[in-house]
């Protein structure tokens, strides 16, 4: 098993910054990838950023592209995801997962076999 812990979210103004984290704890050598995924209230799920790995490949949703980083620390076994230029719309709870697979896209949210309890983010106008 798998246990993700997210923190860093909270509120801020539109145009500013923040940073999430995830740390992992458990078989984490079973990973191969971890992602942040989001969702609103009454909506679903939304792919935001993943990373492999071995840092190889990233993926983003093109609605964060050019605005959030997705990095990870594998001495801390953490996934760090910096969030800029913010707008309203960002608004949601951010969830840290992880999946195992190697042959299926990360920027799935279907992929993710772990996950966290989230961390609201809310971003004001």
């Amino acid at each position: 098993q798998v246990q993700l812990v997210e923190s860093g979210g909270g509120l801020v103004q539109a145009g500013g910054s923040l940073r999430l984290s995830c740390a992992a704890s458990g078989r984490t050598v079973s990973i191969y990838a971890v992602g942040w995924v989001r969702q609103v209230p009454g909506k679903e799920r939304e792919f935001v950023a993943a990373i492999s790995r071995n840092d190889v490949l990233k993926y983003y949703a093109e609605s964060v592209k050019g605005r959030f980083t997705i990095s990870r620390d594998n001495a801390k076994n953490t996934v760090y995801l910096q969030m800029g230029s913010l707008k309203p719309e960002d608004t949601a709870v951010y969830y840290c997962a992880a999946g195992v697979s190697r042959i299926h896209s990360p920027s799935m949210v279907a992929y993710y076999d772990y996950w966290g309890h989230g961390t609201q983010v809310t971003v004001s106008s």
